[in-house]
């Protein structure tokens, strides 16, 4: 009778975090970073119908990268968290940290019971009243939550990425500033070289905090077009077009936004 072949526990978690790693590696880039009226969102995803970047819930929205099969499921579930929570108790209650916790969870079991982990990393981020409340929460295929404070990249070279991000970037910057800072980090390559990153590859998003209830929009068009030229001196994005609601109404044609109470069929893409 032979012997049963026996694989140290250790052995096993490491194989699955090198796998789970090399997967989430082959995926664009996403950079998620504050700005002075809220949370930006910069993809590098040519994809009009295949989002990398929805929203969750008013104030909350989600990015993520790897294999779109799996971190859309994890969409998917946390719109309904969300949906569920709000209506049962009060919209105030919907939280990014609750949702975090939820989706940590659900990835932390998955990594250590299946026989495959996810191949994801997501980030889930709240816009508050003010730049000091603003969250933003970064899972990992193992259900680690990450606090991270002002920005954060995932995907390919993630960590060459936040190098150039923490060198760049500052609190208070503009909408236009942030953009062309995220930009010009997805354009980087790794041994120097340059890539031009035009609007067509780029899904834009921001939650903006000066919007009274649902904060979240995606910039596209003439508004993306208009922020990525403005010159440095420039202080905010152009009246009217990212402002208060006042000023922004779903019929825009230089703005998109997501259909009333489902968050609609856009949704991201590895």
């Amino acid at each position: 009778m032979s012997m049963p072949f026996y694989v140290p526990p250790e052995q096993v978690m490491k194989d699955r975090a090198d796998f789970a790693r090399k997967g989430i590696a082959r995926g664009r880039s996403v950079i998620v970073l504050g700005y002075d009226r809220g949370i930006a969102f910069v993809a590098e995803n040519p994809s009009r119908a295949l989002h990398k970047v929805s929203e969750i819930y008013d104030r909350i929205a989600f990015a993520a990268v790897g294999r779109y099969n799996e971190f859309e499921s994890l969409r998917v579930a946390g719109i309904r968290y969300a949906d569920l929570r709000g209506y049962s108790y009060d919209r105030t209650d919907v939280t990014a940290r609750a949702l975090a916790n939820t989706y940590a969870q659900t990835l932390g079991a998955v990594f250590t019971q299946e026989s495959k982990p996810f191949e994801i990393e997501i980030v889930v981020a709240e816009v508050g009243v003010d730049a000091d409340s603003d969250q933003i929460f970064r899972l990992t295929y193992d259900g680690s939550v990450a606090d991270e404070q002002g920005f954060v990249a995932m995907g390919g070279a993630s960590d060459a990425a936040e190098e150039r991000l923490g060198t760049g970037w500052r609190p208070g910057m503009t909408l236009s500033e942030v953009l062309r800072l995220a930009v010009d980090v997805l354009g980087a390559g790794e041994n120097g070289e340059r890539r031009a990153l035009d609007e067509a590859q780029l899904e834009v998003a921001v939650l903006d905090r000066d919007r009274p209830r649902r904060s979240f929009r995606r910039i596209v068009g003439p508004v993306l077009t208009r922020l990525l030229g403005e010159p440095r001196e420039t202080t905010d994005a152009p009246a009217g077009l990212l402002g208060s609601s006042a000023t922004s109404s779903p019929g825009d044609p230089t703005t998109t936004e997501e259909p009333p109470g489902g968050r609609g069929p856009g949704t991201p893409t590895a």
